[in-house]
C-alpha cells in the first residue's frame, strides 16, 4: 500500500472490523495515547463501529492540553514584556491561562508571532539583535528534537538573544502513572507511532511486562488504528502482553539515533507537571546545564504567579480517560472553541475539540455518519 487513500479503504476496514468482532469474547478497554489518533477515531467513527465490548479510552496524548497552567501563565507574562518577541505554533495562542490567552496579549500590544518551525524563531532573533526572542517549546518526544537542534544552533552561531520556554513531556512515564492510578481501567495501549519513530520501542517492553498490558505501536490513518486494535485485542484474548510494532513503515525498533543524540546533548530528564494530572516523576525534559543560558525560565524570572483553573472545566478527567468530553456539563454550552474553558477544547489534538468538531454530543450516529472512511 503506497498511497494515503489506501489506508482509508472501506473494504479493508470492514475486513479488519470483522476480524476484531470474530476475536473478541469479553470486554476490553484500550487507551490511545495520541491526540492525532483520537481525532482519527472520532472523525471516522471507529469507536462506534467496534463491538460494544471494545472500549477506546482517550489518554493524555495532546501536548498542548497537558501543558500545565503555570507554564501557560509564565508564557503570557513573558510575552507581555515590551522587549520580547514571543514565538509559538498557532495552536497555543487560544489556550486559556488563568485570566487571558496569547491572542489577548497580542491585542494589548504584545509582540506575539505564529511560526511554523523553531528555526523561524531563531531567524527572527538574528534579525532583531536588540530584542529578546522566546520560542514556546512544548510537546512529546516528536517535537523535542527540532527544538533541541534550534538551541544547539543558537549556541553554535552565538545568538545570545534567543531562548526556549520548555514544557516537553515523555510518554513512557505517563503510561506508568496511568497504570498506577487507583481508578485505572486500561488493559492495553495503542502507542503513538511518531513518538516511537524518534525514540524507538526500547522503553516499552519493561512496562508491558511489569503491568501485564499489551502495547501496540500504531499509526494514524483509519486502517492503522483498526490494525492496531486488531493486534491488541488478539493479545488480550490470548493472555499475552508484549510490545508489537504495527507501524513498521515509519518505526524502527531503535528509533532515530541522531535525534536521540541531540536530545541527550541539549536536554536532561526532569519531573514534569501535567495539566489535569499532576507531577509525574522523570516525565519531561529541561535544558541541561550546558544550555542553561538559553532557558527562558532562567532568563526571565517569573515568580509569584497565582494560577486559577475554571471550576466548571473537567478537562483533567478527560485527559485521564475518566470521562468522555460530552459527559462534562460545560461541553458545548459554556465551553466551546470560541469560549474555551480548557486546552482540550482548543487544541487541534484535544479530545473535546474532536468531539465538538465532529458533533459527538452523546447521541448515536446515523448509519451514514458511522463510516470509517467518511
Amino acid at each position: 500500500m503506497k498511497y494515503l487513500d489506501e489506508f482509508q479503504d472501506p473494504g479493508l476496514a470492514r475486513r479488519l472490523l470483522d476480524e476484531i468482532r470474530a476475536t473478541v469474547t469479553r470486554p476490553w478497554a484500550l487507551m490511545e495515547v495520541c491526540g492525532g489518533q483520537t481525532h482519527t477515531i472520532i472523525r471516522h467513527g471507529i469507536d462506534q463501529l467496534l463491538p460494544d465490548n471494545v472500549e477506546l479510552i482517550h489518554g493524555p496524548g495532546c501536548p498542548v492540553c497537558v501543558t500545565p497552567l503555570e507554564v501557560i501563565d509564565k508564557a503570557l507574562e513573558i510575552a507581555a514584556r515590551p522587549d520580547v518577541i514571543f514565538c509559538s505554533f498557532g495552536d497555543m495562542l487560544r489556550v486559556p491561562g488563568s485570566d487571558r490567552d496569547l491572542f489577548q496579549v497580542r491585542s494589548h500590544g504584545g509582540d506575539v508571532r505564529v511560526v511554523y518551525s523553531p528555526l523561524d524563531a531563531l531567524k527572527i532573533a538574528q534579525q532583531n539583535p536588540h530584542r529578546q526572542v522566546v520560542f514556546f517549546g512544548i510537546g512529546f518526544e516528536t517535537t523535542a528534537p527540532p527544538n533541541a537542534m534550534t538551541v544547539h544552533q543558537a549556541r553554535k552561531l552565538g545568538i545570545p538573544n534567543f531562548s526556549l520556554l520548555v514544557s516537553h513531556v515523555r510518554v513512557p512515564p505517563a503510561i506508568e502513572a496511568i497504570m498506577q492510578s487507583p481508578s485505572c481501567r486500561v488493559q492495553a495501549f495503542l502507542a503513538a507511532g511518531h513518538v516511537c519513530s524518534v525514540m524507538g520501542m526500547g522503553e516499552y517492553p519493561e512496562l508491558a511486562e511489569r503491568f501485564r498490558v499489551p502495547i501496540v505501536v500504531t499509526g494514524f490513518e483509519p486502517l492503522d488504528i483498526l490494525e492496531g486494535i486488531r493486534r491488541t485485542v488478539r493479545q488480550l484474548e490470548r493472555g499475552e502482553h508484549t510490545v508489537d510494532n504495527a507501524y513498521p513503515r515509519a518505526v524502527r525498533p531503535e528509533g532515530n539515533p541522531a535525534a536521540q543524540a541531540m536530545l541527550a546533548d541539549v536536554f536532561e530528564v526532569t519531573d514534569r507537571a501535567w495539566r489535569g494530572i499532576g507531577t509525574i516523576p522523570a516525565s519531561g525534559w529541561r535544558l541541561s546545564e550546558r544550555y542553561r543560558d538559553y532557558d527562558a525560565e532562567y532568563r526571565f524570572s517569573v515568580e509569584g504567579l497565582t494560577t486559577r483553573e475554571p471550576a466548571a472545566c473537567r478537562s483533567g478527567e478527560v485527559l485521564q480517560g475518566l470521562i468522555k468530553p460530552h459527559e462534562c456539563e460545560a461541553f458545548g454550552t459554556t465551553c466551546t472553541p470560541r469560549t474555551p474553558l480548557g486546552a482540550t477544547m482548543v487544541s487541534s489534538e484535544g479530545a473535546c475539540a474532536a468531539y465538538y468538531l465532529y458533533r459527538r454530543l452523546g447521541t448515536p450516529p446515523t448509519p451514514q455518519e458511522a463510516s470509517p472512511v467518511a
